[in-house]
């Protein structure tokens, strides 16, 4: 079973920039996406951003294109997300996870960070 393990969160100002990582830990890891979702206080979770592990393509939410991107260590099984110009409406628990082949769910759900971005 692939355990996933979220780090990076933080407080930070308006404008400022955060870097989370997911690494992976268990089996031998070779997913066909990993992801990045969030999900703020009284609202439902919500995807972010996702990378296609072998080919290393990317789908960004509208919200935060421009401003976050996502990468790979195929080697080091983690996963990264840049977040720059972050607003506060960017506040959230943000979480990873991952597909195993291109007709799963989303699984291996991590426990989340926190990012807290002050205005």
């Amino acid at each position: 079973q692939v355990q996933l393990v979220e780090s990076g969160g933080g407080e930070v100002q308006a404008g400022g920039s955060l870097r989370l990582s997911c690494a992976a830990s268990g089996r031998t890891f070779s997913p066909y996406e990993m992801g990045w979702f969030r999900q703020a206080p009284g609202k439902e979770r919500e995807f972010v951003t996702l990378i296609n592990w072998s080919a290393g393509s990317t789908r960004y939410a509208d919200s935060v294109k421009g401003r976050f991107t996502i990468s790979r260590d195929n080697a080091e099984n983690a996963v990264y997300l840049q977040m720059n110009s972050l607003k506060s409406n960017d506040t959230a628990v943000y979480y990873c996870a991952l597909r195993l082949t291109y007709v799963s769910g989303w699984s291996g759900w991590g426990q989340g960070t926190q990012v807290t971005v002050s205005s």
